[in-house]
């Protein structure tokens, strides 16, 4: 288990990699880490995801409650919190705008269509869910039947939400649905789209099995 100052550097280095790929604009964005079963280490709320420093981090409890940092919760840490619940394996989440994933969202799409084989191995699937507005309940009930299925999910007219058996890996999943996204719109400007097989998709879906059964076996190393 990694410390929780190496915790703190990591969301910092992860942080100013999304505003660097342009994932995050101003203070748009969050990221968090299951320290344990009642810790929280987030990103807090007003500030540039690209300029944080470690101490600007904040320790929440599992109801978002701060136990400690000089800064001030986000509002969308609850989403976080949800995700938390519902995965247990999961200790690490990732919220941002990445621009051609959220189009996709602000356009009603989801990004569920069997088109690069690498995807579905590394994704499955990427579904919408309906509009809720951040930081409140609305949201959350949007999502909350899509996150026990899923590593990734474009929310309507909002952004993405990636999350996985460490922050790294999230934040890998983030780039995996901007990749994916940039595919689709290619194959849509060029007019036409070859789907994979169900049976091909089957196959993928078994290496994804074993993928993950793997993941999360290192990760608990």
């Amino acid at each position: 288990m990694k410390s929780l100052e190496a915790q703190r550097a990591e969301i910092v280095k992860l942080g100013r990699l999304l505003h660097t790929k342009g994932f995050v604009a101003a203070m748009d964005g969050n990221i968090s880490v299951r320290i344990d079963s009642d810790t929280i280490l987030a990103t807090p709320t007003c500030i540039s995801k690209g300029m944080m420093e470690p101490d600007d981090l904040v320790l929440v409890d599992r109801l978002g409650r701060k136990l400690e940092g000089k800064r001030a919760v986000s509002s969308e840490i609850q989403m976080h919190l949800l995700i938390y619940r519902l995965r247990p394996k999961i200790r690490g989440v990732v919220h941002a705008h990445p621009p051609t994933a959220t189009g996709f969202a602000a356009a009603g799409l989801p990004l569920d269509r069997a088109l690069v084989s690498e995807i579905v191995v590394a994704l499955g699937s990427v579904p919408l869910a309906t509009y809720g507005t951040p930081g409140t309940p609305e949201l959350l009930s949007a999502l909350e039947p899509l996150v026990p299925h899923h590593e990734a999910i474009l929310m309507a007219n909002h952004g993405a939400v990636t999350y996985a058996e460490d922050v790294l890996h999230a934040y890998m999943h983030m780039e995996t649905v901007e990749h994916f996204a940039r595919i689709c719109l290619v194959a849509h400007m060029l007019g036409r789209q070859e789907p994979l097989s169900c049976e091909n998709v089957d196959k993928l879906r078994a290496i994804r099995e074993k993928y993950l059964a793997m993941q999360y076996v290192n990760s608990a190393d």
